[in-house]
């Protein structure tokens, strides 16, 4: 395309565009590019240029145009940012910008780079769609050149990429038949054989049916038209992707599949789709559970179509989607046949069909990382969706398979943060109850944001997941800090020495840290042991005790009453939630009043035991894992933790309800019960309690064993 012909096509939808700003862009590009070649052998411009044709045919504006024409100059050629700008604007700049790689950057993997380029390209589109329709038209270019790559392992990288973040992107943003081809494409290079196979069986069903699309099109035709209804009609066959997809998610062959072919009927108004609809339906039999009604719910993005699938002419199980011509427009082109520039604005965030970006947004400013961010996106990025409905009549699309959680996380951060309950359709449900199309969800709050870290085993939505994770992740770093700062002061005091801010910021240095929050954490979890912070402090005071410290600990551990003051020696762990900086072992299940000993391990804090649980054999040969801990006073009695006991159960009826009644009368809660051995006479299982602290477990375990149901009990040490 010569650049009078360029120039040509956007004059021919848009008359009044700057000419001049697309003849220096097409000179700047060709002259920076210079004799660059592509894979295929090709001038390097031929790329930026073809962009810029796929661009016209979406009908964009002349920065756009010029966006495309530039957007490979500052990563591949000599340009400048200062050059761009001063040749052909800021908005020019900020969009190339926008679309272009973090190349440049030493990133630590493949893997790296491909999320933190993501993470530009949002962050770029968020504030102008128009970046990301000229990244997809530059992503569509590639892809239909990819085959000219003789890396077998980069085609499929791409394709790959392509498959899990761009087509989705193009879906969101509307952009149908740019997401069907990139999906095509990729599809080609990822699964080959599957494709070829599909393809060659529809050529074979076109030659044993011929013309079936057209007489089946005509036939629909005439039956809208003769019952009074304006429209056009056109059917086609679905593409080898959906057709794959479709076999993949029903588990069924390619024979099995009878809805392979798609007709669409454009009508004038909304009030013709419905006529169309009756009469379609009248006309032919509809398959049940088969209609969706896009109109009066349009999908997240913007979408708006009636769908149904009926057995209609020559016995044909076919799919019909009834829309107006506005609707078809946005069907094909999405954002481009409506973009909100045309209004005098880029700035789509406040749009309904942008509710999406925004939330890729919250996941951004949650993730720690790109990966994980990236992780997140493709998560939310779910094509099937669910709508359900909060008390107030609001709709909230969330991906298929999403839990109230999800949905507490949809309607704010917050909300999920304080989610404790939820009612379905007015019914109190589990948390990790599967919505359904149509629900009405009310959640229930806390005052004070506490997720659990298990909702994270079955959300769904990437927003869900980032709010769980950020809550989590927030929480562990002040749980560490609390318990580094105790394990560096009782060295130090172990050490004889004073603890200082300038003994501590020598230390950042040796340990490599930049702060002394940072090294606080970092022993909290395991990474360093307060012994390693005092010898960085005072190198010349090697712990020659060192082999004694398993003694010493046993000995402080083996006190009668098991807990010291805030003041001790001991650290003191209440307070500490258990599951983030401190974990109890579950071989011993330590509770309130036993004596205990903290063994410290890398990247999970301290595990804390029973002085007697046999586990702790296993670490004799490392001493500098041991740790002095203690119930601070006042811990009995305060919060439920889990004793297990073994039981063994007369086995005649209403043993097992005597036991439980037992349990419950002694304000006891069974969490967890299982049956390990089944005899004659006998039933022998291992039961968790929650209870207060070791004086109330023996209570129970009292009052079990006085109950003539029981025939033994005893606490369980494994």
């Amino acid at each position: 395309m010569r650049q009078f012909e360029l120039v040509e096509r956007v004059h021919s939808y848009d008359p009044d565009a700057d000419e001049d700003l697309l003849n220096r862009a097409y000179v700047f590009a060709m002259r920076a590019h210079g004799a660059q070649q592509r894979a295929s052998g090709d001038p390097y411009f031929s790329h930026p240029l073809e962009v810029a044709g796929i661009l016209t045919g979406l009908k964009l504006d002349a920065a756009s145009i010029a966006t495309a024409l530039l957007h490979d100059t500052l990563e591949d050629t000599l340009a400048t940012p200062e050059e761009l700008e001063k040749n052909f604007g800021p908005e020019v700049l900020k969009l190339v910008d926008g679309v272009t790689k973090l190349s440049r950057l030493e990133l630590q993997s493949d893997r790296t780079k491909q999320a933190e380029n993501f993470r530009k390209l949002l962050l770029a589109m968020s504030s102008d769609i128009r970046v990301l329709l000229v990244k997809l038209a530059d992503r569509l270019h590639n892809m239909r050149t990819l085959h000219f790559l003789h890396d077998p392992d980069k085609r499929r990288r791409i394709a790959l990429e392509t498959m899990e973040i761009y087509a989705p992107l193009a879906d969101r943003i509307g952009m149908q038949q740019m997401k069907e081809e990139l999906e095509d494409l990729a599809f080609a290079e990822l699964h080959p054989d599957a494709r070829a196979s599909i393809t060659a069986r529809l050529d074979f069903l076109r030659e044993r049916e011929v013309d079936l699309v057209q007489r089946i099109t005509d036939q629909v035709k005439r039956t809208v038209a003769q019952a009074g209804v304006d429209a056009w009609v056109s059917g086609r066959e679905k593409k080898p992707y959906s057709i794959w997809r479709k076999m993949q998610h029903k588990d069924v062959t390619f024979e099995q599949l009878s809805d392979i072919m798609a007709f669409r009927v454009v009508v004038a108004d909304v009030v013709d789709c419905y006529r169309a609809l009756g009469v379609v339906h009248g006309a032919w039999p509809m398959v049940p559970g088969r209609f969706k009604d896009y109109i009066s719910t349009p999908k997240p993005n913007n979408y708006r179509s009636l769908h149904t699938t009926v057995i209609g002419p020559e016995q044909q199980r076919i799919e019909i989607q009834i829309r107006t011509r506005e609707m078809h427009e946005v069907a094909e082109l999405g954002v481009a046949a409506h973009w909100a520039y045309k209004q005098g604005t880029a700035e789509p965030t406040d749009a309904r069909q942008y509710r999406w970006l925004r939330e890729l947004l919250e996941i951004l400013e949650q993730a720690a990382d790109p990966e994980e961010f990236l992780e997140h996106t493709k998560l939310n990025m779910f094509e099937d969706q669910v709508f359900c409905f909060t008390p107030k009549g609001d709709l909230i699309a969330l991906p298929r398979g999403s839990t109230p959680v999800d949905f507490a996380y949809a309607v704010h951060s917050n909300v999920g943060d304080t989610t404790v309950g939820a009612k379905i359709n007015g019914r109190l449900m589990p948390l990790k109850t599967s919505l359904q199309n149509g629900d009405q969800v009310e959640i229930l709050r806390s005052k004070i944001p506490a997720p659990s870290p298990t909702w994270e085993n079955f959300v769904v939505s990437g927003k869900a997941r980032a709010g769980i994770r950020r809550f989590i992740r927030n929480q562990q770093r002040g749980q560490y800090l609390e318990l580094g700062k105790q394990i560096v002061a009782k060295a130090f005091r172990d050490g004889g020495n004073p603890m200082t801010d300038k003994g501590l910021e020598a230390a950042l240095k040796i340990l490599k840290h930049k702060t002394i929050d940072d090294l606080y954490v970092d022993v909290g979890d395991g990474t360093h042991t307060g012994r390693e912070v005092y010898e960085a402090v005072f190198p010349g005071e090697k712990a020659s005790m060192l082999n004694r410290v398993v003694t010493s600990v046993r000995a402080a551990a083996g006190k009668a009453t098991g807990t010291k003051s805030a003041t001790g020696e001991a650290i003191p762990i209440r307070g500490l939630i258990p599951g983030m900086a401190i974990t109890f072992a579950s071989c011993c299940h330590p509770l309130p009043g036993d004596r205990i000993v903290g063994i410290v391990t890398t990247g999970k804090g301290v595990e804390v035991h029973t002085i007697d649980c046999e586990t702790l054999e296993q670490f004799t040969s490392t001493p500098e894992r041991w740790l002095d801990v203690a119930w601070e006073s006042g811990a009995e009695g305060a919060g439920a933790h889990v004793g297990r006991i073994n039981v063994v159960v007369v086995n005649e009826p209403g043993s097992l309800s005597a036991l439980s009644t037992v349990i419950a009368k002694n304000q006891g809660n069974i969490s967890n019960l299982k049956i390990v051995n089944r005899m004659t006479d006998f039933f022998e299982m291992l039961i968790d309690i929650e209870v207060r602290d070791v004086k109330h477990l023996t209570n129970i375990i009292a009052a079990l064993r006085a109950d003539p149901a029981i025939s033994s009990v005893e606490r369980a040490r494994s």
